[in-house]
């Protein structure tokens, strides 16, 4: 299985940074690096950052006060050596010369570990600090689509051998070798090439995480990696297989895309340490922030409404569409009331929590390998340092000792990593 690290330096639980001698603050360089070391340390594939691109003080702590995803990436490449490093970078608000770019200097400058993850940003609060509006959820995806395209095309003008760089002869490139794309389409003209020559990776990975039809049909064309958002296995397998089957009509195989839900696991000495934990974390939860994430995640103001009642029929919106989906029915599977979804919400922001002894998360984590839910995980610590070196000193082992993950990385590249072949250039 593939092992990604879904990194939010005050951790994935809304309070995570509550907890004793947890990491609390998100632009700290040197805990940064301590955690990067720690995944290395497990053999991961990667290490993945969100992003968002607007300050929310009454949101989660780590998306209000942060590095920008580059610049952090670019730092970490030069004190880790093998661990693949994932930044977001935003299709609707950001352009494909720009990012072709700057993703083709994280992979020369890893030496082969750039991974780009393209999103449709979905919160209108970003459009204020861009002077637009948030475009309709059918149009940030017709602009995606066409935005990849773009990053793909510029990545592919340069060929391997275009450097020359003969002394003789004076001649430093072959005007062969670099090619103009000459792209006019509904949304960008872009003439081309990037400045910058072709990546170690040939291309650098794209990770994508929409859940919807549309982000799906995405997924299964252009990217090699999928975070998914899920609460129950066989939510997980329909998604799984939706996704791996739509891939044929774009001629790519199965195995040639990773499908990685986000877990967050709260490690403990026994199962019942473990939920002690989380009932620790979800008492400091703060009324004010869980109920913004909340309202930020279903894509309304859920303060009208009883906490003790049922959740309330949402009609879908152009927001965040998968996380929503995924919250409201696990609320109608299960019967929770708003209380229930408010606490499932502040604890993982939407995503699964895992909470066991380090044997019942090995197993659980295997059960939805083998059965074809998951062809591994993003894993999302609900705090830092101690809870993650809890996940690799001790449930990485029993994964080890199964045959289900590495025991030592057997390339350079991320590419490798996932066992992926480079792509030429065209």
């Amino acid at each position: 299985m593939h092992l990604g690290l879904f990194i939010l330096g005050t951790g994935s639980h809304v309070a995570g940074w509550r907890w004793p001698g947890a990491v609390t603050d998100f632009s700290d360089l040197s805990a940064i690096q301590q955690i990067a070391r720690t995944a290395e340390r497990g053999r991961f594939d990667l290490i993945f950052m969100g992003d968002n691109l607007y300050a929310d003080p009454g949101s989660h702590p780590s998306y209000t006060l942060r590095l920008e995803p580059l610049t952090m990436m670019a730092a970490l490449a030069t004190t880790t050596k093998h661990i693949g490093l994932g930044a977001t970078a935003s299709t609707t608000y950001g352009d494909p010369w720009s990012t072709a770019r700057a993703f083709a200097s994280l992979d020369h400058i890893s030496g082969g570990r750039a991974a780009w993850n393209a999103v449709t940003t979905t919160n209108p609060a970003a459009g204020a600090n861009f002077d637009k509006e948030l475009p309709a959820h059918a149009d940030r995806y017709a602009r995606a689509e066409e935005f990849i395209d773009v990053v793909m095309k510029l990545w592919d003008a340069w060929d391997d051998d275009a450097l020359i760089a003969d002394r003789a002869t004076g001649v430093y490139l072959d005007p062969r070798k670099v090619r103009a794309i000459d792209h006019v389409g509904r949304y960008f003209k872009v003439k081309g090439p990037v400045n910058i020559g072709r990546a170690p990776q040939g291309r650098p990975i794209v990770l994508q995480a929409g859940g919807s039809a549309p982000g799906q049909a995405l997924a299964a064309r252009t990217a090699d990696v999928v975070f998914t958002v899920t609460q129950d296995i066989e939510e997980s397998k329909a998604a799984y297989k939706a996704v791996k089957e739509r891939m044929a009509a774009f001629g790519r195989a199965p195995d040639q895309l990773a499908m990685l839900p986000g877990v967050m696991p709260v490690v403990g000495r026994t199962d019942r340490e473990a939920r002690e934990k989380l009932a620790i974390l979800q008492s400091y939860v703060d009324s004010h922030n869980g109920l913004q994430l909340l309202t930020d995640r279903l894509g309304f103001d859920m303060t009208p409404y009883d906490f003790d009642g049922p959740v309330p029929e949402l009609p879908q919106t152009e927001f965040s569409q998968t996380f929503a989906r995924v919250l409201l029915d696990k609320a109608r599977r299960d019967g929770l009331t708003l209380r229930d979804l408010y606490n499932l919400n502040a604890a993982a922001r939407g995503h699964w929590v895992l909470c066991g002894s380090p044997a019942t998360i090995a197993d659980t984590l295997e059960i939805w390998f083998t059965e074809r839910a998951a062809d591994g995980f993003n894993v999302m610590p609900p705090w830092f340092h101690d809870n993650f070196d809890d996940f690799v000193d001790l449930v990485v082992p029993i994964l080890q000792e199964r045959g289900l993950f590495r025991c030592d990385y057997q390339g350079t590249t991320l590419r490798d990593h996932l066992a992926l072949a480079r792509p030429g250039s065209v």
